[in-house]
């Protein structure tokens, strides 16, 4: 039987993140427990997981397309708004998911030792589920437009591992301030509705901050995922590449993460008594 040392000794700026390793086990059970409990008892089962972006992408089409109607230059615009979706749709579930996951969870909390961190972490690799469906859903698009991606395509992966760290840090925040402050549990599912519209999944960035003052501009791309759906659509459609004001974005990224660790390490020494 293993031991649990406790080191004394160890520096405050160590994250442990060898330590997480160790627990892969307990890692995959709770995430394939996840994922099973999502589709469990339902009618449909896993088909929800292609209704929910199907479904945006109608009132999309309608309010951006039909009555708004955006360019979207050469790309047919239900190509325009998956591309958009794609990256949203994951940061969206984790951002989600990650508000209660500590609370969901406190009876293992108090009662056994493992590294917290793997509770968040594994609603985000539930989160690759719905990911893999959304960019499924693009590639039948374009192959029923018989659309060719942009050269750009090779950058894609980079955007993507953005949106996972993007995801995780603002879900690694989320779920260590539902612990303190439960008004996050309302909070979160408000945020998630505004972003929707308030981040550019079925319009152009030009759209929005174009008609924008700079110190607007700049406020608008504090959202973490605005500047990486405009990389992710470049890569796929070839569009206009991210502007100056994209870069805020990935900076806020990689802050949020980097904080967010060290501020769960802090808190995960008092979360069995304050959960």
């Amino acid at each position: 039987m293993g031991k649990i040392v406790v080191d004394a000794n160890k520096s405050k700026l160590s994250l442990g993140l060898r330590e997480l390793f160790q627990y892969k086990d307990l890692f995959i059970t709770l995430a394939y427990r996840d994922l099973r409990v999502r589709y469990a008892q339902t009618i449909l089962g896993f088909i929800w997981a292609f209704v929910q972006p199907l479904s945006s992408l109608l009132i999309f089409t309608f309010v951006f397309n039909k009555v708004i109607k955006v360019d979207t230059g050469d790309a047919p615009y239900q190509i325009f708004a998956m591309s958009g979706m794609i990256s949203w749709t994951y940061f969206a579930f984790v951002l989600n998911q990650s508000g209660n996951s500590i609370i969901g969870a406190q009876g293992m909390v108090k009662k056994i030792y493992f590294p917290r961190l793997i509770i968040p972490l594994s609603k985000a690799v539930v989160g690759f589920v719905d990911f893999g469906i959304a960019f499924l859903l693009m590639i039948g698009l374009m192959i029923y437009f018989q659309y060719i991606p942009s050269s750009n395509i090779i950058y894609l992966p980079i955007f993507i591992l953005l949106t996972v760290i993007s995801a995780l840090a603002v879900g690694i925040w989320v779920s260590v301030l539902t612990i303190r402050y439960r008004d996050f549990q309302h909070i979160v599912p408000f945020i998630v509705q505004f972003g929707l519209y308030a981040t550019p999944i079925g319009y152009t960035t030009s759209t929005a901050v174009d008609k924008l003052p700079k110190w607007l501009s700049i406020i608008y791309y504090l959202n973490p995922i605005a500047g990486i759906i405009d990389g992710v659509r470049w890569s796929i459609l070839g569009t206009e590449a991210p502007n100056q004001y994209a870069y805020i974005s990935f900076s806020i990224v990689i802050i949020i993460f980097i904080s967010g660790l060290f501020y769960f390490k802090k808190v995960e020494k008092v979360m069995a008594d304050i959960v």
